[in-house]
């Protein structure tokens, strides 16, 4: 964690106004997007405006950065409600008993997280796998609320079969309920085309709650949040057992490792300029949101890119913002359930449809596309896993997918050979477009990636294979290992046979350019370096030709 932590300390000669803007354009895109996250998570819509605060709250006090907005998220609400939703029945107390529950787990994995440092784990998910992910997210997002978009009665099962459901019902829709979706899904997009900070939702929202309200929208059939009340949330432990925490632990270990991602990404995306982000504290303080969410009967939270963006760029610089957005939401959860009875909840859905298509990363896709054909396959790949499997099991899959995308680029890796630019001391990768020199009796590789034990194997006989093809005798072998930046114990064993083989053949061995500090220290604990014998280790590859060919 960094030193000198103290809570709050982005409001110390913070930008009053910016900030003030910022939170108020924050609350007003919030309010419809955690009513509508809180549906969609199987929450009256209140629920939401709790993880909001709780979010807000705790990632002010804790977190490193001071625009990030921290709350109800429609990435993981879809993750935590198909699984808890096996386990009780949605809108129960046993189900609202295991969502806080699952909060509490994931909160402490994330607080974990923070205290041991563990911000790499937010890289498990590459781009294409995140992209992929993010799609079917998206699907199940847009499935989840077509018939009430559409005035049909709730669909269950998998993905095909709702797809079906919807196709086979869609004759059955109600006009003024779809109607009132489209409206104000236009009116969304328009606002956003417009201007991002205009609240196209909020607006949305309350236009589409003045219709029902003046013009007797339920009459015609158009489903209302109706009235919600409810006091102010009081914190109590969920009343669960040590059977829920087994059926439980699994799905927010999946959850956390998602939170954990995507808030790495918005902390590093949503950075200052030349201030390196502190993940590992702002682990921290999505955990602590998370905790506080699920001790006052809410679900998780998560970090929102969207919500992030907005604070930014409406002149957001400190956690004054989030505070400001926090007491407006407070306002509404404590006074706002007879204004909000009267809502559609197709304008509810229609927010939901519009974050769908904000997080189906058209763009993104393309650029790979365009960038790597073989890595887009697992964009698809992972989509079709997201909307087919189950959730749990699709989130698995795509991290299991991505290490093995991780393992299969570190797999190709091969060893290459270097010469020398002519005049000079530089020694460079040989290649149809460079011509170079070569020493008599000189060979100079170099194998550019890490030493481990997935690529050991390749390393031995690529290196075999080119000292058998020398021409003329060999008198000595230069391992250039400026990108070895670590090594592990197999991929160790493997240099030191090499190292071995070529003593037995009587042709020197020496490396030149290890620069990574790990890297020294794994080639001396594992016993390369006493292979390799003394003065045989250069800072450069001139260095270690002219000291052992004397030229």
């Amino acid at each position: 964690m960094a030193a000198g932590f103290s809570p709050f300390a982005g409001l110390r000669g913070a930008n009053w106004r910016g900030d003030l803007v910022a939170g108020l354009t924050l609350a007003a895109i919030a309010i419809p997007e955690q009513m509508a996250t809180a549906r969609l998570a199987g929450f009256p819509p209140h629920v939401g405006f709790i993880a909001f605060l709780a979010g807000t709250l705790a990632f002010a006090a804790i977190g490193s950065s001071r625009v990030v907005s921290i709350g109800a998220d429609s990435t993981i609400a879809p993750l935590f409600f198909g699984g808890l939703a096996i386990m009780a029945a949605p809108g129960t107390p046993h189900y609202a008993a295991l969502a806080g529950l699952l909060a509490l787990i994931v909160g402490g994995t994330l607080l974990l997280a923070g205290l041991l440092r563990a911000g790499w784990v937010a890289d498990l998910l590459s781009i294409p796998v995140l992209t992929g992910f993010l799609a079917g997210v998206s699907i199940h997002i847009a499935l989840s609320q077509a018939p009430a978009f559409f005035g049909l009665p709730p669909e269950s099962g998998d993905a095909p079969s709702r797809v079906l459901s919807l196709i086979r019902n869609l004759d059955a829709a109600n006009g003024p309920t779809m109607l009132t979706g489209v409206l104000c899904l236009a009116a969304i997009f328009i606002a956003e085309d417009l201007n991002p900070r205009i609240p196209g939702a909020l607006i949305a929202l309350a236009d589409a709650t003045w219709a029902s309200a003046h013009f007797g929208l339920e009459k015609k059939g158009v489903a209302l949040l109706g009235r919600i009340d409810h006091g102010a949330p009081l914190p109590s432990f969920p009343d669960i057992g040590l059977s829920d925490v087994r059926q439980v632990f699994g799905l927010a270990i999946v959850v956390a490792l998602v939170v954990m991602v995507q808030t790495a990404a918005t902390t590093r995306a949503f950075s200052a300029e030349g201030v390196e982000p502190d993940i590992d504290r702002d682990f921290l303080g999505a955990g602590a949101g998370s905790v506080l969410s699920g001790l006052f009967g809410s679900f998780a939270v998560n970090a929102s890119p969207p919500r992030t963006a907005i604070v930014a760029e409406s002149g957001g610089a400190s956690q004054l913002s989030g505070l400001v957005a926090a007491a407006i939401v407070a306002g509404a959860l404590l006074f706002g359930g007879g204004a909000l009875a009267q809502a559609p909840t197709a304008a509810l859905a229609a927010v939901l449809m519009f974050v769908a298509y904000r997080i189906f990363r058209w763009r993104d896709m393309a650029a790979i596309w365009r960038a790597t054909r073989m890595e887009f396959l697992l964009v698809p790949v992972t989509m079709l896993a997201m909307t087919l499997l189950p959730l749990q099991q699709g989130v698995a899959l795509a991290i299991i997918l991505s290490l093995l995308h991780g393992v299969w680029t570190t797999t190709r890796a091969r060893l290459m050979e270097f010469d020398r630019i002519p005049g000079t001391t530089i020694w460079w990768p040989a290649s149809q477009t460079h011509r170079g020199e070569r020493l008599p009796g000189v060979r100079v590789f170099a194998f550019q990636a890490p030493l481990s034990f997935l690529n050991a194997g390749i390393f031995r006989r690529d290196l075999a294979a080119a000292m058998e093809r020398d021409g003329g005798p060999l008198r000595l072998v230069v391992l250039e290992a400026s990108s070895i930046v670590e090594i592990d114990y197999s991929a160790a064993q493997a240099l030191r046979e090499s190292i071995q083989n070529c003593r037995k053949r009587k042709i020197d061995f020496a490396i030149a350019r290890l620069e990574s500090v790990r890297a020294q220290r794994s080639f001396a604990r594992f016993g390369v370096m006493a292979a390799l014998g003394p003065d045989r280790l250069f800072v450069s590859v001139d260095a270690a030709t002219k000291a052992l060919t004397r030229l």
